[in-house]
């Protein structure tokens, strides 16, 4: 780790952290804090992703369908309106649009071919932009002359690294210029996210042979062709396995640096208790700083 004890990370002029973890944990809201509090760069994974290097899939996803409709493609072949998607770090919408889930057309689902195409895209522009993060400390530095940054990464990061091997290049890249922290839930965060995505079920980014093999024992359960599958419903089915498949993978990345839980980051309400909270962390992990 990068900060050998937490007197190292209280005394740092310079804090840098990588916070990850399911979605819905607190994440957005801690880098947005420290945002706030000034003095702190905030690097979002999804955002980058959404602007740098699939902002052109979405556009041309957006024209593709605008094309359909007379009035505006009369409007685009002459270059008469601007299309374009407004990604914010709060409203990630258009990259999970674009993104889409499998299924039946008429209920908006995709191809599988074509959908495993746009998550092949994902997973190579996740791992640019998580590659980008030592890019951007620089920028933060030298054009802000902000020493202190946060990368407030994606809930699939364990779905592009593999945190099982001590030479991959993405988490030997990220530990050794930032201090990882795991923000690990409990059975009843799980339980309720769960919930909320059963209420709105949104497109996310799966390993693709986890994927493949949901998409496989869905439809020998159901019985259903890929034309046949409702988008919706197969989403929700695969959730709650797609995030007991992360856990394991969450933990192995968390002996790369320290783990916090839900609950604690719940607590905190400023800077001060941030960098509290990661002291104890540090702490946790080796008793005798």
């Amino acid at each position: 780790m990068i900060y050998g004890s937490a007197q190292d990370w209280r005394m740092a002029e310079r804090r840098r952290v990588l916070m990850f973890g399911m979605s819905g944990l607190g994440k957005t809201h801690l880098s947005s804090m420290l945002r706030s509090a000034g003095g702190w760069f905030h690097y979002s994974i999804d955002y980058r992703i959404g602007t740098r290097y699939m902002g052109e899939y979405i556009a041309d996803n957006f024209k593709r369908e605008a094309m359909k409709v007379p009035f505006l493609r009369e409007l685009l072949l002459t270059d008469s309106v601007y299309i374009a998607s407004n990604i914010t770090f709060d409203n990630l919408a258009p990259l999970s649009t674009y993104l889409g889930k499998p299924g039946d057309p008429a209920k908006g689902g995709l191809p599988f071919a074509e959908y495993m195409r746009r998550q092949d895209q994902h997973r190579e522009a996740e791992v640019a932009a998580l590659l980008d993060t030592m890019r951007f400390i620089d920028r933060a530095d030298d054009i802000y002359g902000y020493g202190n940054f946060v990368c407030d990464s994606g809930g699939s990061i364990c779905e592009v690294v593999d945190p099982w091997n001590p030479a991959d290049p993405v988490m030997t890249a990220l530990s050794q210029n930032l201090l990882m922290v795991w923000i690990k839930g409990s059975d009843a965060h799980t339980a309720e996210l769960v919930r909320r995505f059963d209420r709105a079920p949104k497109p996310m980014y799966y390993q693709p042979h986890f994927l493949e093999r949901m998409w496989g024992e869905y439809r020998d359960m159901t019985g259903e062709t890929d034309e046949q599958v409702d988008p919706d419903t197969f989403v929700r089915w695969t959730y709650a396995k797609a995030l007991a498949h992360r856990q394991p993978r969450y933990a192995a990345m968390a002996d790369w640096g320290v783990t916090v839980t839900a609950e604690e980051v719940a607590e905190v309400r400023d800077e001060a208790g941030f960098i509290d909270l990661i002291a104890e962390a540090i702490e946790a992990r080796d008793p005798r700083t």
